[in-house]
């Protein structure tokens, strides 16, 4: 048999398994995570009025900008906060720290090419290269002017990192701090971030021709996703966070994941298996810059944030510890306090002008 046969009868071989409701290990699994207490946290209900920025390429940004108080305006900074949310996520990912610092400081949130509520990329434009533009796009239409902090998160970090690699005077004169959290400039093993998104079966023998072969399959590796959900949340359990957190905290970011589609993830894939930018970061010694992981990250590990932190001078290490990848939501107290920090920082930078 060929190899893409290989591959096409493991997906329709784990859509079987999924089918029939998977091993009775993964069901005690998604009844242990069902039964996990909730604190009540309306994922996705915080946005403002949506606006479109077009990329240089034509394709369409969705964005919404949380504007200060105006009794917060006339005694804050004139500092913008911007977050850039991470691979197969969108904007609502930031949700804690939306709700922490709604009307307390601008910020602007987008979904990413590809993502959310933004447009299709063509395949040979979802890069991180690309990305870094889009950042740059969403800048010259939304913050003008002013100093700015970016924000990312995974494949949001990357995209600031391509971003100030693109445009290195902006680090210190417009761009006045950053913040990375699970994230890495490069050495990355992106088959393990797809671990969530497909069944088990698959998971372990990712590698980019079964991605390319999935890729043309697309509209069935979505269905194996539909049809497996158990596998999918527990998968998602296990991946995303260390510790135990909330069933709904698994679902919404699953709820993300599966809204993704396959060939999204998949057009994605190379540009992530091979950018190579640790040589770039350390123009971010300019500025304040605080860098966040989970110690259990399965995902992008604690390890390359301490090497993203041994190549920018005078950064912030924060490690959480038992976090998982999405240390955003599983931490985001601790989270929000080393932002916090950050953002204290930079204020202080501009007051030095």
């Amino acid at each position: 048999m060929s190899t893409r046969g290989r591959i096409l009868g493991a997906a329709a071989g784990a859509m079987g398994l999924a089918a029939a409701g998977a091993a009775l290990g993964i069901r005690r699994q998604s009844r242990a995570i069902e039964r996990r207490r909730g604190d009540g946290t309306p994922f996705g209900s915080l946005h403002s009025a949506p606006m479109t920025v077009v990329a240089d390429d034509g394709v369409p940004l969705h964005v919404e900008v949380d504007e200060l108080d105006p009794d917060v305006r006339r005694r804050t900074s004139p500092l913008t906060i911007v977050f850039c949310h991470g691979y197969a996520l969108n904007l609502d990912s930031w949700h804690f720290q939306r709700a922490a610092y709604r009307g307390l400081v601008r910020a602007v949130y987008y979904d990413q090419r590809s993502h959310g509520r933004s447009g299709r990329s063509p395949e040979d434009h979802a890069t991180v290269e690309q990305l870094g533009h889009d950042l740059g796009t969403v800048l010259d239409h939304v913050v003008p002017e002013g100093p700015v902090v970016l924000v990312g998160h995974s494949m949001g970090g990357m995209t600031v990192v391509a971003f100030t690699e693109q445009h290195p005077q902006l680090v210190g004169d417009r761009v006045v701090g950053v913040g990375l959290i699970s994230t890495t400039a490069g050495g990355l093993d992106p088959g393990r971030i797809l671990l969530p998104m497909l069944p088990a079966k698959l998971g372990g023998e990712l590698t980019s021709r079964t991605v390319r072969t999935l890729a043309r399959r697309h509209k069935l590796v979505d269905g194996v996703r539909r049809a497996g959900r158990s596998v999918a949340t527990v998968a998602t359990d296990l991946f995303a966070f260390g510790d135990e957190v909330p069933a709904a905290y698994v679902e919404f970011v699953d709820r993300m994941l599966s809204e993704t589609p396959f060939e999204v993830v998949a057009n994605f894939f190379p540009s992530l298996r091979g950018l190579d930018k640790f040589d770039a970061v350390e123009v971010l010694g300019r500025v304040p810059t605080t860098i966040i992981c989970g110690t259990a990250d399965r995902l992008t590990s604690v390890g390359h944030s301490r090497k993203l932190h041994e190549r920018i001078p005078g950064s912030t290490l924060v490690e959480c510890e038992d976090a998982g990848h999405m240390v955003l939501l599983e931490r985001h107290d601790q989270v929000n306090a080393a932002l916090d920090q950050l953002l204290s920082a930079a204020t202080e930078l501009v007051g030095q002008r």
